[in-house]
């Protein structure tokens, strides 16, 4: 099996709740979603379902070209796993997003880290304990806590990360690598149908 990569998307978007989540824990880009391509376009997380609503949270397909992301302090990195750990992690994912409406945000949870009490819920996440817990499976990424204690810092720590990112999401150089790929591909259709019609009229 040949070697894949995955890749973590770690931001601080400056809202009141990173900024509580910040003066408890002293750690930095307080958020952390998963994706499995350069361009983020697949990027999945728990957090907030509505932009302007803290209180309704839960599992979250994530869109950096969004307002409330692109001005967002970030860091990208990525982690090697082998083709068969990047299949399961995908696989794990579509099953909680199938069944993404029993799923709720683990705000208890968070309070548990700050405690320090085991706090596991049913069909209930934080962030780093979704993505933590998605990477369970994977050989070289083993965290010595349980998952309802990780941060995002924990994971942005472990041995394997690689910066490939710091700065403003919004200028983040890969984001618009889809977007240009797309526009290519439609000035080869607009191309090939121009020569067509010209033919056509000789």
């Amino acid at each position: 099996m040949g070697e894949k990569f995955i890749y973590l998307l770690f931001t601080d978007t400056g809202t009141n709740l990173a900024k509580a989540i910040h003066f408890f824990t002293k750690q930095s880009l307080n958020h952390v979603s998963i994706g499995f391509d350069e361009d983020l376009q697949r990027l999945y997380s728990f957090g907030r379902k509505r932009p302007k609503n803290p209180f309704i949270g839960g599992f979250v397909q994530e869109d950096i070209h969004s307002d409330f992301l692109k001005n967002a302090a970030c860091a990208v990195y990525r982690f090697t796993v082998s083709e068969e750990e990047r299949e399961q992690i995908l696989q794990h994912i579509e099953r909680i997003e199938c069944d993404k409406d029993r799923y709720r945000y683990n705000f208890i949870g968070l309070i548990g880290i700050l405690l320090q009490i085991e706090i596991n819920r049913k069909c209930a996440f934080f962030c780093s304990q979704f993505v933590a817990t998605v990477l369970n499976d994977v050989e070289h990424f083993q965290l010595k806590k349980p998952t309802c204690f990780v941060t995002p810092e924990d994971i942005r720590s472990h041995e394997g990360m690689q910066l490939i990112y710091k700065g403003r999401l919004g200028d983040y150089p890969y984001r618009n690598k889809t977007a240009m790929c797309d526009s290519k591909e439609e000035a080869q259709v607009m191309s090939s149908y121009i020569i067509y019609s010209h033919m056509n009229e000789q």
